[in-house]
């Protein structure tokens, strides 16, 4: 499963034909993928070897973004080809100190930028280069295998099939996209993988070529899988290797003693195995917590890890008081802001660590959490896989839970009340028609999405604070999406007019605003406005007051009355108003659904104007799984371990 440089062919013609026989041959199985690749992949070892004395690399997305210094060549050259000039920022950001003499020499480095599409690169290429300028320059494709397979990351993949990509280098008018695709490989532009197809992965008839696909992956999340793949295995083969470590067995079984069922069934998961993986709904959250709290009464060195402030201040709420300190951010714990720091050799000093919302978790935090925990240490990965999953690239619970490759303890916890039988009910496709005599579910019909806001303000600022005594502050709006008529923007800016109008003076918020923060993508955290200088906006949270700087204000905060189910997926708010325009329905699956209305504690109003396609969603299987390799790197390591 590791990366290879393709075979050099004599001429464009020779290694179009070369991969397209190579497609077609692995795809039906006719040929081994080996057979189109210069040397065979080596074996892949179980386990490393113990780390080296270090820091661990540090691969989680930062808690924030520094603007970079632009160079002054740069705004100018920006004009010259078209492009605006208050891009200069952002692409000194993505191309660094030489960003005006890589789009000198390559003017499509501008794909490299977040938000720019092909088309404004082209236009920007057409400007700086005249009659040079074809749709099959090389610097042009390559730049376009880069920016498909950053779009599929987006996504959540991160490999995409081989054909996938040439097939999108076909839609931008590459005029040979095979040879594009190769050429690119050899460029380094990506890297290339054969892997089995999972009918074939258990083995079949014995002189049949295994069929496997071809996948083409950027080298950052490519190396990030592997060095999770590498990390679990040595977790597991240093595992009860430590005497010193001091885990009493008596000490496990006595704290299970007095669990609760699911809850001892972890502990002896834990006491036994380093890597763990636990699923269940948000009641089941309890159990990993509760293993956290018996391992420090232990004397192990246990912490539960959350994906931001407001997961952090959800799980110190349910520790026990003396444990509080036990609750982390992932990005805190490997930043070393928060938790128990490292040790001389550079890893965290720790003996157990419960990432929860681990459905959330993607492939690069994954990686530097593992690169981090030392020889010996317990990992538990805890989370609902009916949530949507991580908002960058990866699935490591699904993959993990999938390989078969650690012990899996399902949580027979229900989530309790209304509410919490509704989202049950999703999670198994039904749409149910629960008792809410307390009125914890409403559903609210509308004709058009003028009516989807109106009802929506009238049931934040009026409906719900007579009912429930809560502030409209409390009441978190999810949509799918930020556009349309009942979209986050047309929702924000109803609500601000209702709960805090005024003139926007600070780049279009006011003090009081609730706003968005996403400082990297998948790490949104809701702040409130306390105020704002030259320098930036001020910005108060559960972590306290920060400032955004004042160029990135426009590209990281929006107001955050309304978001979007991602943005919703880590926190839980006393009541939610879910908002489903008549454009919703191709928005919209079961695990949007599941995780939109799990995001209610006490209360939950369903603003209905899909009709029947909310039932449909429902019904229907979550949409197609993201493209990753972890799964079978795991079960490659499973096989080599046994046969080893």
């Amino acid at each position: 499963m590791t990366a290879e440089n393709a075979t050099p062919s004599q001429g464009p013609g020779s290694r179009a034909d070369e991969l397209r026989a190579a497609v077609r041959a692995v795809e039906s199985g006719e040929r081994s993928a080996d057979s189109f690749f210069t040397r065979p992949t080596p074996p892949r070892a179980p386990a490393r070897p113990p780390r080296a004395a270090g820091p661990a690399p540090d691969r989680a997305a930062p808690a924030a973004r520094e603007p970079v210094a632009v160079p002054t060549e740069l705004p100018g050259l920006l004009a010259r080809g078209g492009a605006p000039e208050a891009l200069a920022p952002r692409v000194a950001a993505a191309l660094g100190e030489g960003a005006a003499d890589e789009l000198l020499a390559d003017p499509w480095r501008l794909l490299a930028v977040a938000g720019v599409l092909p088309e404004q690169a082209d236009g920007f290429a057409r400007a700086l280069l005249g009659e040079e300028c074809a749709p099959g320059d090389e610097r042009r494709a390559r730049a376009l295998v880069g920016w498909l397979l950053e779009r599929a990351a987006r996504a959540g993949h991160t490999a995409v099939e081989l054909p996938s990509v040439a097939e999108g280098l076909a839609g931008h008018a590459v005029p040979d996209p095979e040879a594009a695709v190769r050429d690119a490989i050899e460029a380094g532009a990506a890297l290339v993988f054969r892997e089995p197809l999972d009918e074939q992965a258990a083995g079949g008839e014995q002189d049949e070529e295994p069929r496997a696909r071809v996948l083409l992956g950027l080298e950052r999340h490519a190396m990030a899988e592997e060095d999770l793949a590498d990390g679990l295995a040595r977790l597991r083969g240093t595992f009860g290797a430590l005497p010193e470590a001091g885990f009493p067995a008596e000490g496990w079984e006595a704290a299970a003693a007095r669990a609760t069922p699911s809850a001892a069934e972890l502990f002896r998961a834990a006491a036994g195995g380093a890597v763990v993986a636990h699923t269940g709904g948000e009641a089941a959250r309890a159990e990993p917590l509760a293993l956290v709290a018996a391992a420090r009464a232990l004397g192990l060195r246990a912490y539960a890890a959350a994906q931001g402030p407001d997961g952090r201040a959800r799980l110190a709420a349910l520790l026990p008081p003396a444990d509080a300190e036990a609750a982390v951010t992932l990005t805190g714990l490997l930043s070393e802001a928060e938790g128990p720091g490292r040790d001389e050799e550079g890893l965290l000093a720790l003996d157990l660590v419960a990432v929860l919302d681990a459905a959330r978790l993607g492939a690069e935090d994954a990686a530097a959490l593992v690169d981090a925990l030392p020889d010996g240490a317990r990992l538990v990965l805890s989370g609902d896989p009916a949530l949507l999953g991580a908002a960058g690239p990866g699935q490591v619970l699904a993959d993990v839970l999938a390989s078969g490759t650690c012990p899996r303890v399902t949580s027979r916890t229900p989530d309790p009340g209304p509410i919490g039988e509704l989202v049950s009910g999703v999670g198994v496709g039904e749409l149910l028609q629960v008792a809410a005599p307390g009125h914890e579910v409403v559903i609210v019909p509308v004709r058009d999405a003028g009516e989807a806001v109106h009802r929506t303000v009238q049931l934040v600022t009026e409906s719900v604070p007579r009912a429930f005594g809560q502030a409209p502050r409390d009441v978190r709006v999810i949509t799918p999406g930020h556009g349309g008529a009942a979209g986050t923007r047309a929702l924000n800016a109803a609500l601000k007019e209702r709960i805090n109008p005024g003139p926007g003076r600070f780049g279009g918020f006011d003090p009081g605003d609730l706003v968005a923060h996403s400082p990297a993508p998948g790490h949104t955290r809701l702040a409130t406005v306390a105020d704002a200088d030259g320098e930036g906006l001020w910005l108060e949270g559960l972590e306290g007051k920060f400032r955004v700087a004042r160029e990135l204000v426009g590209e990281t905060v929006r107001h955050g009355w309304a978001v979007t189910a991602h943005q919703a997926a880590g926190g839980r708010w006393p009541a939610a108003v879910v908002v489903l325009p008549g454009d919703a329905a191709a928005a919209i699956d079961r695990s949007w659904v599941y995780t939109a209305f799990g995001r209610a504690e006490r209360h939950l109003s369903v603003v209905q104007g899909v009709g029947p396609a909310l039932a449909r969603a429902v019904a229907e299987p979550p949409a197609t799984e993201r493209t990753t390799r972890l799964r079978a790197l795991l079960r490659e390591q499973a096989v080599a371990g046994a046969t080893g």
